[in-house]
């Protein structure tokens, strides 16, 4: 007899299956846990110790990162539509798949521009069907999500130029999807939320699409972290350490990552002027790898005269809003993330 789980328990499962295509190496071993949890919210426990057990089964993912594409994908749900949908790429560039969610001709909905997490190596837009839906649910809103090509067979330059084909076809498209193009945002987690951080730097400089915010969500930001800069020892022990992060980023440049003949086009955090971008919402949690970038790129976003929202969670490693969503630092994760949504979109939060 066949069994329906709670959505709740199907977005776990499927938050865990992405978690796992983009775990590290396997070198923290169990015996580490112990020490590994000590900085970590007591609540969270739980979930970090899921992760750590897995991280110990696996292969480096420097050998491994092709297999780990293959991972499972959640079952999407049944009251959201979505379709798969071949969009033109840039010039020179093979078409883009992406899939349409919620989707409604006749009306103008705020949308939004998703870019998937993995490291810049693994992840998929598929997976993300089932967690964009949800907040398609809550938003009322048309989102689109893109199967941009992954390092290291693509490079930073063709996998940006993936979303900003979608990004422009999203506009372009805007009256046959029911889609608001003045009410248009960006929204990534990990690398996803590095990728809709150039994202957003492409449409400013080009002026090809006004965004109306860009939502980071534990973004990765900055080649150097793990490379030539340092954190401290109890930080990024969980979810995605420094060893992947300099294989993520040496993949996505095709160089060597944190030296001085980095593009900027590559990495947000290199990018000199930070003005003109959209109203700009960061999360992070304070034990994640990347919480000193995501805190410094806050911090110059400010500075340049972005609205910008910070939410460093205490005690939360990388993913911990997706493999322990019921505890209530997820829950107040989750919840500033779409009342940013809901400002940007001109909605109360």
């Amino acid at each position: 007899m066949a069994m329906t789980l709670p959505r709740r328990d199907v977005l776990r499962g499927a938050a865990m299956a992405g978690i796992g295509a983009m775990l590290p190496t396997g070198a923290l071993a169990a015996e580490a846990m112990p020490d590994a949890l000590a900085a970590v919210a007591p609540e969270l426990r739980a979930g970090a110790k899921q992760i750590l057990a897995m991280v110990a089964a696996m292969p480096p993912i420097t050998t491994a990162y092709r297999t780990m594409r293959s991972g499972p994908i959640p079952p999407p749900a049944t009251d959201i539509p979505y379709r798969e949908q071949r969009i033109a790429g840039a010039t020179g560039q093979p078409p883009v798949t992406a899939y349409v969610i919620n989707a409604r001709p006749g009306t103008r909905r705020p949308a939004i521009l998703h870019t998937h997490g993995g490291g810049y190596i693994v992840g998929s837009a598929k997976a993300s069907i089932a967690p964009c839906q949800e907040i398609a649910r809550q938003l009322d809103c048309v989102i689109v999500t893109v199967d941009y090509r992954l390092a290291p067979e693509t490079t930073y330059a063709g996998s940006v130029a993936d979303n900003h084909a979608a990004l422009q076809w999203l506009q372009a498209q805007a009256t046959e999807l029911g889609v608001d193009p003045a009410r248009i945002a960006v929204l990534g987690e990990s690398a996803g939320g590095g990728h809709a951080a150039l994202l957003a730097l492409m449409a400013r400089d080009r002026r090809s699409v006004p965004l109306c915010a860009q939502v980071l969500i534990y973004p990765m930001l900055d080649d150097r972290t793990g490379s030539t800069r340092s954190v401290p020892p109890f930080i990024g022990r969980i979810g995605w350490d420094a060893p992947a992060n300099v294989f993520g980023w040496q993949s996505f440049l095709g160089r060597k990552p944190g030296g001085g003949d980095v593009p900027a086009a590559g990495v947000p955090a290199r990018v000199a002027d930070l003005s003109g971008l959209p109203p700009t919402f960061i999360g992070v949690g304070s034990i994640d790898l990347f919480v000193d970038e995501d805190i410094d790129f806050s911090r110059r976003l400010i500075a340049s005269g972005v609205p910008t929202e910070l939410v460093v969670t205490p005690g939360a490693f990388h993913g911990f809003d997706a493999v322990a969503p019921e505890t209530g630092l997820a829950k107040r994760f989750t919840a500033a993330k779409i009342a940013a949504l809901r400002r940007a979109f001109g909605a109360d939060a």
